[in-house]
This record gives C-alpha cells, structure tokens and sequence, in this order.
C-alpha cells in the first residue's frame, strides 16, 4: 500500500503540473518552507532543509502550551476537573476558537481537548491564564521550558501562535518539542490522536487530516496564519520505530500534508532499506543533494522555476510504503 502521490494531490489542489509523473514533490525551495525529519528513537535527523532558519510556528505553538499543562498536571497544580473562567481577554482572541464569552467556565480536561483538535485560541489563553495568573507570564513559562529542552531559537510571546514579530521557532525545535512531548508525557500524548474530541455533546474535529488518511499517524499538532504559511508537526509509528516530521511554511494545506506524507513515508522506506543493506538516504529519494547550504538554498530558490509565485522543486521517484 502506498501514500497517495503528491504529486496528485498539487494537481488536484492547484491545477499544475510538477514534473515527472507517478512522484512526490519536495518543497525544499518554496519560500518560508523549512523541514525536518527525525528518528524519534534514536535522534537521528534523516532530512533537514533551513531547519535552524527562524519561522513562525503558528498554531503548533499550543504543543508547547499543552506541554506546561501536562506539567502542572503532573506536578498536582492543577486537576481535570478544575473549572476555568474565561476572561474578556481570551473571549477577545481571533479564530479559530470555542466562542465562549466572558464568565463563563470549561473545564481543565475539555481545555486541553478543544485546544489540540480544534486549536481554540480562546481556550488556550484561558488555560495559560489559570496556570500562571497571566497570559504574559505563561508565554514567558513556554519560553523558558523550550530553553530546558534545548530549544536554542524558540521564543514564545503567547499561548496560541496568532501573528508577533517575536514570537518564533525552527523546524528543529518543534522536532524537540515533539520528540520531549512524547518522551515525557506518553498517557498524555494520545490527545493529539484523536480524531474528534466531544465537548458539550458537538464533535469537535482535528485539524490535523493525516490522522484520517495515513496509517500509523498518531498526532501532532497543524497550525495556520498569513505570516507562517502552513505548518504541520507530525509523528507516526511503524513496526516499534516512530519518525516525527515537521514542515512550516507550507503554501497550501494540501501541498503541507503531502510533503509531510512524502517525508514519513520515504523515511520508513529508507529504514526498511538500510536494513538491507542499502546506502540511502532521504533527499536521494528525493532527488536532492544531501547536503544542501544556506547559500545554496537561496540560489535554488532565485533559479527554479516557479509556478503562481511557488517554487517547486524536482520529485523524488515514486516510493512504496513499507509492508
């Protein structure tokens, strides 16, 4: 069984063509793009592309959100159960949100839901607000737990990932992000698995598609604006291995969750192939070069071709998804 071509999936979305037929398609020069594609297990980076080049993360931020809830969890500060009344400042937060108006309460445990399907700024700022008196001091928090994992570039100014100049990350970080979110909260993590999350008897839907279209996929967090194009973290498990990939940037949704598609699935094939004895590594399968500098990349991006102002880059040769 395969990942459907990407390449299909732009033709379907866009209406152009992107090269040879039957493959996927790299994003690698697409303005904003940045990705990276990790071992979970072992920590391996098997494909980094402007990986250590500042983005904004948008909605993916709130991984980072859920993560200090979880402590507090953890740590017996807060319970499930607790009631959380929602201040004017987080009923004023722009969409995607729950609606909630001021006054009125939800719940520690419905929070935490409606903020990892339906990505509710309102809620996520009420959340940080109970936790730490403040939706300024709890970004701080964020801030300073991405310093203790060892995210270098990350600087978090809010709890939701709406638009601000310094709020900012790398695909790297989000990688360590992700990577630490699964390590340390494992029974918290299937949060993100679910496809839908019932709040008050409405089914509130993920975001995040690939929990529907791609076996093995278990989380974790997609995020949208203007300024950060589309991004996704994503992370599945196959035969006792887990990949987490991130991309950030995206020019389109479809085109975010095929890359992201492309990346999981050549890198489970590459492992499966590696194992055979194989030398092979991801951005050959893309037919990229290994080792690509900033320069490069710059240069990459000012040469190919470019179709309604995207630049694409050459597809990899169709792939099969391992048994």
């Amino acid at each position: 069984m395969r990942f459907r071509s990407f390449a299909k999936l732009v033709a379907a979305a866009m209406a152009f063509a992107v090269a040879a037929p039957g493959g996927g398609a790299s994003l690698y020069a697409v303005p904003k793009y940045a990705a990276i594609l990790i071992n979970s297990d072992t920590g391996e980076v098997m494909y980094a592309r402007q990986a250590d080049e500042t983005r904004f993360p948008a909605s993916i931020t709130k991984v980072m959100t859920l993560y200090v809830a979880f402590q507090e969890l953890k740590a017996g500060n807060i319970r499930e159960s607790d009631e959380i009344r929602i201040s004017s400042h987080a009923a004023s937060q722009p969409p995607s949100k729950l609606g909630l108006r001021p006054g009125a309460t939800i719940s520690v445990r419905d929070a935490m839901g409606v903020v990892a399907t339906r990505s509710a700024n309102d809620i996520a700022v009420a959340l940080a607000e109970y936790i730490s008196g403040s939706h300024t001091e709890f970004a701080a928090r964020m801030t300073r737990e991405a310093r203790r994992l060892g995210m270098s570039r990350t600087t978090f100014v809010n709890a939701t990932g709406l638009p601000n100049a310094g709020h900012v990350t790398t695909a790297r970080d989000i990688a360590t992000l992700s990577r630490a979110l699964i390590r340390d909260f494992p029974k918290r993590y299937p949060l993100f698995s679910q496809v839908a999350y019932e709040y008050e008897g409405q089914q509130i839907g993920n975001h995040n598609h690939l929990l529907k279209t791609l076996p093995g996929v278990d989380g974790i967090k997609t995020g949208f604006t203007n300024a950060a194009g589309f991004t996704l973290a994503a992370s599945a498990a196959h035969d006792g291995v887990r990949l987490i990939a991130v991309v950030l940037g995206g020019p389109n949704r479809m085109m975010r969750d095929g890359n992201v598609s492309d990346l999981l699935d050549t890198g489970f094939s590459v492992l499966t192939r590696r194992s055979r004895g194989e030398q092979t590594t991801v951005a050959q399968n893309f037919a990229e070069p290994d080792d690509l500098s900033d320069a490069v990349m710059d240069r990459l991006a000012s040469e190919a071709p470019s179709a309604d102002g995207l630049v694409l880059a050459a597809p990899p040769a169709p792939l099969r998804r391992r048994p």
